[in-house]
């Protein structure tokens, strides 16, 4: 007796997928062994072929969909033995698919630079502005804006006419007490030969003396302002002090210029040679001063602001007298040809300066150098084509090459590009300048080790094409 309803044990039913054949492409359900069509399907094909043709085809289209979307991107496809790769194929052909391609340099001795980087400011020899020495109406400017001139071009010219009336009025005035001194000697002459007669007091001879000494003075005083007022008839005349190029015009003509006015009429600057003032640390001192104290002659390189383009070579002449405490630098100064007048006035410049050359030193491409965790080191390939790590000691660098004092000897090869993907031990295939390794084959890149997005549908080329024709055509038969 059982409360609530009651539990029925049944029988378990029997689905049919476990006593029927289920076939898409075949039709209804039939007992299996059964030579009958179920009631109310179609006739029976019997041992008609084109059930298996049908079946053959699914499975042909199931495995080309698996070989095109879900094999993974780094397993080399499966090719006929002695079947040459086509281009743009993922199969690289027996051992070639998993041998990343990398790019090498070997290691050999060669002169190493020691070179020295500074900051610079171009710096003309001399830079004059031409301010007026006296005050007058400027008639005439005789230069145009930008031109070269030479040491002692006429360059201005202000009104000189006040300056030669006064020098003349100076030499009137020298004519006068030229003709009080001639006048006081004669007198002194004839006091002389009365004292010898004692007709005249000794006294008076002696007080004629004085006065011909006081106009001897006079005339020395006004030859002195003739002299003030010829100079400033020349400073009415500017000329150029130097060889250089005028700037430009500050004052036109016309104005009435002060003497000793800041502007100035112009300003001219010499271009060559140029110099170039740069400062370098005070532990370099080590290796410049001994250079400098010899006779020897430290090369300085200029180069533009982005340090790319070299502008001029020049020699160091001058090493300051003492380190600027404020800075810990010294100051130097070098001296530039300057003939294509690429070094401007007050251009900033980057300075390369040569303090020696290490000849014959092992070096090896910038490129190959890796820091890591063990510190510098590189991939180096051997003859079997393995790449292995090799800890390094560098020394000093010389644009792409580095001077290498330990870890490499001459005749290594060194993996310049290619190297993110390396491990120790692994087998490489070494890929030359003309983009072909040493088997003769193009350089390809290593197979991607992520599969391609859902979604994503993946590009076909040629040799899935033919692939897809393959799968057809066996399916078929």
């Amino acid at each position: 007796m059982t409360t609530g309803s009651e539990i029925k044990m049944d029988e378990p039913e029997k689905t049919p997928s476990s006593h029927w054949a289920v076939s898409e492409a075949a039709g209804p359900l039939r007992a299996p062994g059964s030579g009958k069509d179920a009631p109310g399907g179609p006739p029976s094909a019997g041992g008609s072929p084109w059930r298996w043709l049908a079946l053959v085809v699914m499975i042909g289209l199931g495995y080309w969909g698996w070989r095109h979307f879900m094999q993974p991107a780094g397993e080399p496809a499966a090719t006929d033995v002695g079947a040459s790769p086509q281009p743009g194929s993922t199969a690289l052909g027996r051992g070639q698919g998993n041998r990343p391609p990398v790019g090498v340099a070997t290691v050999a001795p060669r002169d190493i630079r020691v070179v020295i980087n500074a900051l610079g400011t171009v710096t003309p020899l001399a830079t004059v502005t031409l301010v007026s020495q006296i005050s007058g109406y400027l008639q005439q400017v005789a230069f145009t804006e930008g031109q070269r001139v030479k040491k002692g071009d006429f360059l201005a010219q202000i009104d000189p006419r006040p300056y030669q009336a006064l020098k003349a009025q100076y030499e009137g005035q020298l004519a006068h007490d030229q003709g009080l001194l001639a006048q006081a000697q004669a007198d002194a002459i004839r006091y002389q030969t009365l004292l010898k007669q004692n007709s005249i007091a000794r006294q008076t001879t002696e007080d004629q003396i004085y006065v011909v000494q006081q106009y001897k003075g006079t005339v020395a005083a006004d030859q002195a302002q003739i002299d003030a007022q010829a100079l400033n008839i020349a400073y009415c005349h500017i000329v150029s002090p130097v060889d250089g190029r005028v700037g430009l015009r500050l004052v036109d003509p016309g104005n009435f210029v002060q003497a000793g006015s800041a502007g100035g009429i112009a300003v001219v600057t010499q271009l060559q040679p140029m110099s170039v003032i740069f400062a370098v640390p005070e532990d370099t001192l080590s290796q410049i001063a001994p250079k400098m104290h010899n006779g020897g002659n430290l090369t300085a390189t200029a180069f533009d602001r982005a340090n790319v383009r070299q502008l001029a070579t020049g020699v160091v002449t001058v090493l300051d007298n003492q380190v600027d405490t404020t800075t810990g630098m010294v100051k130097l100064r070098a001296i530039f040809e300057n003939q294509d007048e690429s070094l401007f006035p007050n251009l900033f410049v980057n300075i390369r300066l040569l303090v020696d050359t290490k000849q014959g030193v092992i070096a090896a491409p910038t490129a190959g150098i890796q820091h890591g965790a063990p510190g510098d080191y590189a991939y180096v390939v051997d003859a079997n084509n393995n790449a292995s790590v090799r800890v390094v000691k560098l020394g000093q660098t010389d644009g792409d090459y580095v001077e290498i004092k330990s870890g490499l000897a001459p005749g290594d090869r060194v993996v310049v590009d290619g190297a993110d993907s390396l491990r120790e031990g692994m087998e490489v295939r070494v890929v030359g300048g003309s983009g072909r390794d040493a088997s003769g084959e193009p350089a390809r890149r290593a197979p991607a080790a992520v599969d391609p997005s859902p979604g994503q549908q993946r590009q076909r080329g040629p040799t899935d094409d033919a692939r897809h024709g393959a799968a057809t055509d066996g399916a078929t038969k």
